[in-house]
């Protein structure tokens, strides 16, 4: 996990004298749903890292495939194997910059705009995405519902299971960030 840390401080460029704008979530929750006309599919991961520059706006988000969890141990198998291919693409990686200057000093709920790179399956695509801002005496959250489409990232659905599988996957996100020390 501190890896990845360091890796989403590398990306976001942060030099030394901004450290203290920048907040640290080490346990992002990361959900998603599909829905199909057989069966509905869900998983989550706790084990999401995220990085928010309060500065500059810059936001970097990274989850390890293979943490997601099914209810279906074989769902969990084939959605490691033959859909992500989790061996040979292990992260899912969200680096971009939030487009509205949130005040972390003033409490309140703040609708925002992200648009930045979602890398999936070892696909790279532009996305905006629309989310809130939380801040409460001090503390800084952060949540989001979007539609990632499996063919923008090459995740192919076979004719066979066509019908247990969604096109359209929904992610929700959310992430509660400490200072960073």
């Amino acid at each position: 996990m501190k890896y990845i840390g360091i890796i989403l401080l590398a990306w976001l460029s942060i030099p030394n004298q901004s450290v203290k704008d920048l907040y640290v979530c080490k346990n992002a929750k990361i959900s998603f749903f599909s829905s199909a006309p057989i069966e509905d599919i869900e998983a989550t991961s706790t084990k999401g890292a995220s990085v928010f520059n309060a500065a500059t706006g810059d936001l970097g988000f990274s989850v390890p495939i293979r943490t997601f969890q099914f209810e279906k141990a074989l769902m969990q198998e084939h959605f490691n194997s033959d859909y992500l291919e989790s061996d040979k693409f292990p992260q899912a990686i969200f680096k971009g910059r939030i487009e509205e200057h949130i005040d972390v000093t003033k409490n309140g709920i703040y609708p925002v705009k992200v648009t930045g790179d979602l890398q999936v399956h070892g696909v790279t695509i532009k996305k905006t995405i629309q989310g809130s801002v939380t801040v409460r005496n001090g503390e800084v959250s952060m949540s989001s519902e979007f539609i990632v489409k499996c063919a923008e990232h090459h995740i192919e659905i076979p004719q066979v299971v066509f019908h247990h599988i969604a096109e359209n996957i929904r992610l929700t996100v959310s992430a509660a960030y400490s200072p960073y020390k």
